[in-house]
């Protein structure tokens, strides 16, 4: 798993007005990461690309990324980071490897991006895509990891029941971080990203997985699970009143009444 040396403590800027100039160059340089929702998307990505790539990636590939983030610097940020990872799908692994632990998180969003759209064609290893997808759902940084169940989560909508099947190890890894991503990428209506239907018409199947986290002791899976909970109550309420019933049966601990409560605030308002 990608682990870099902390950092030198900083608060995140609330506002793009309010980034300090020196902030700025040291994040459009990769020498810094962002530590707010508002950095994140100030990031000159062609800035980002020019100080970054060619040291990596050499003159030439580097040159052709560059000429894509210049194409999409108009563009929204999620077109933004999924363009630069399909400019960089084709470089080599080693130059993967050195991309997926640089210092930016930008970059390593990009990475993220990059190692899914090299096996996006449908019918591909699915095992391989969740192997390449972990490291980055365990990055310390909340970029990095909501890139990584977004970009997930289309490969697991094409082999749903195979896919809640290999995510049950990721229900009990010790890294909070994986146990969120297992729910977070299969949540039947999710934030910002398509639905899937099937899990909309019937969660049943993900039960098992479910069942795992539900008394998860980290507040950051808990709220995911039980939004996961809120999703499904949309359409199928009684399985959700059914389910969280039986959990409190056979677990009353206080974390599992922490997940119902969230996962039953509007069943129950």
């Amino acid at each position: 798993m990608i682990r870099l040396p902390p950092l030198p403590a900083r608060t995140g800027a609330r506002t793009r007005a309010t980034i300090p100039p020196a902030v700025a160059r040291a994040l459009n340089q990769g020498l810094d990461e962002t530590r707010s929702l508002p950095e994140w998307l100030a990031i000159d990505h062609v800035g980002l690309a020019h100080a970054v790539l060619p040291e990596i990636l050499g003159a030439r590939a580097a040159k052709v990324a560059v000429a894509a983030a210049t194409a999409m610097a108009e563009l929204g940020i999620m077109q933004r980071m999924r363009g630069m990872g399909a400019a960089l799908a084709s470089s080599t692994d080693q130059q993967l490897r050195q991309l997926s632990a640089h210092r930016s998180d930008t970059v390593r969003g990009w990475t993220c991006v990059a190692m899914l759209a090299q096996t996006s064609q449908p019918g591909g290893n699915l095992e391989q895509r969740l192997n390449d997808t972990r490291p980055f759902a365990a990055d310390h940084h909340f970029g990095v990891r909501e890139l990584a169940w977004m970009e997930l989560r289309p490969h697991l909508a094409r082999d749903l029941p195979r896919a809640l099947q290999l995510l049950l190890p990721w229900a009990t890894d010790p890294d909070a971080n994986i146990r969120r991503c297992a729910s977070e990428a299969t949540r039947p209506r999710g934030v910002w990203c398509a639905h899937l239907k099937d899990l909309v018409t019937d969660p049943t199947p993900a039960a098992p997985l479910l069942t795992l986290l539900r008394a998860d002791p980290a507040r950051y899976v808990q709220l995911s699970v039980g939004n996961w909970l809120n999703d499904a109550g949309k359409s199928r309420p009684e399985w959700v009143r059914d389910l969280t019933a039986h959990w409190l049966r056979e677990s009353p601990d206080r974390h599992t009444h922490l997940i119902v409560r969230r996962g039953l605030r509007r069943l129950t308002a």
